[in-house]
């Protein structure tokens, strides 16, 4: 069975970290995730609130780097919740558990009030290795080109 999912959007407030009682770290937040597409009536698009809950290092790098407003994308599996209101009424709640959460948008662009970057900015993931360093020998070709010519291409393929 295969349950992953992948989501980016902003949060609607800070994330609340909480304690279990033996001291694991959970945190709880709700990301506002756009739609692709546009309402026929209204011509706007719209917009899904989903809760996500993260446990352990992952609740406290998300208490700690992420507040209202910014944009994040959080990785996991979804879990749907049956439980009683206080009125006895049988409930249910999808949240997403995840995994792992990164920065969907740069420090610059969050501090110039949340404007969208694509690019990737860092973020938390309890498998993924570290980056990777500079290669050494890279220069930006001139003009701006982020590619270099190679020096020392032979012309051969290496298969």
């Amino acid at each position: 069975m295969l349950n992953r999912i992948i989501i980016m959007g902003r949060l609607t407030r800070d994330p609340e970290l909480r304690h279990t009682q033996t001291g694991t770290p959970v945190a709880s937040f709700t990301l506002a995730v756009d739609r692709d597409f546009k309402d026929r009536n209204t011509g706007e698009k719209g917009t899904d609130f989903i809760d996500v809950v993260a446990w352990r290092q992952t609740a406290e790098f998300v208490s700690r780097y992420f507040t209202k407003g910014r944009m994040a994308v959080a990785e996991g599996r979804l879990q749907i919740r049956d439980w009683t209101d206080k009125e006895g009424g049988k409930r249910r709640s999808a949240e997403i558990v995840a995994d792992n959460i990164y920065f969907g948008d740069s420090k610059r662009d969050a501090e110039n009030g949340g404007g969208y970057s694509s690019g990737y900015s860092g973020g938390y993931s309890n498998s993924a290795p570290a980056p990777a360093a500079p290669n050494p020998g890279y220069s930006p070709a001139p003009g701006g080109d982020q590619f270099a010519d190679l020096s020392d291409d032979d012309g051969e393929l290496p298969f």
